[in-house]
């Protein structure tokens, strides 16, 4: 008899003009990195020293916006961190309790992640991260995920940017 959980998260990214009005909308499924894997591990069955406290960043556009999974928090060849918006540090991911049917969700819904675009920039992605420092190339890379077709998207100063994170795991 063999037990398997599938595991994945989507990023939820809306873009709004300075009047409120909806630019673009993008849903896409993420790449959970190794080093996420590994640290869910960690937390889970080894009671290693954990933090609850997660943030949303925002990268950028390249030819090769694709996360692999060997990105790290330092090491991410092939995306560069956005870091022009208002916000001090790094958007707080602020979870709510999961759900307890399978599979088991929990989502950042109530309290999105919000960017406030205070430049002309190009936005490619979305990841989750433990360190809330913008630019900050330390703490633990969870997850990573390159918006969908048309994928890299415009934004301009003035623009607000919501991200909500959902993470599902199913036993499968």
């Amino acid at each position: 008899m063999q037990e398997r959980v599938k595991a994945g998260g989507v990023f939820i990214a809306k873009c709004y003009d300075s009047e409120g009005n909806l630019k673009w909308e993008s849903q896409t499924p993420n790449l959970v990195v190794n080093q996420g894997l590994q640290d869910m591990n960690a937390k889970y069955f080894l009671g290693s020293s954990y933090t609850a406290t997660w943030y949303v960043g925002i990268y950028g556009a390249a030819s090769s916006n694709n996360p692999a999974a060997g990105d790290t928090a330092a090491s991410h060849a092939g995306w560069t961190e956005v870091t022009n918006y208002s916000q001090s540090t790094r958007p707080a991911a602020t979870f709510a309790t999961p759900s307890t049917a399978d599979p088991s969700v929990i989502t950042n819904s109530a309290s999105p992640a919000t960017f406030n675009i205070n430049a002309t920039v190009t936005i490619g992605g979305a990841f989750l991260i433990s360190n809330s420092t913008k630019g900050g190339t330390s703490g633990v890379l969870f997850s990573a995920s390159d918006f969908q077709s048309p994928g890299d998207r415009a934004m301009v100063s003035g623009d607000t940017l919501v991200v909500t994170y959902q993470f599902s795991l199913d036993a499968a």
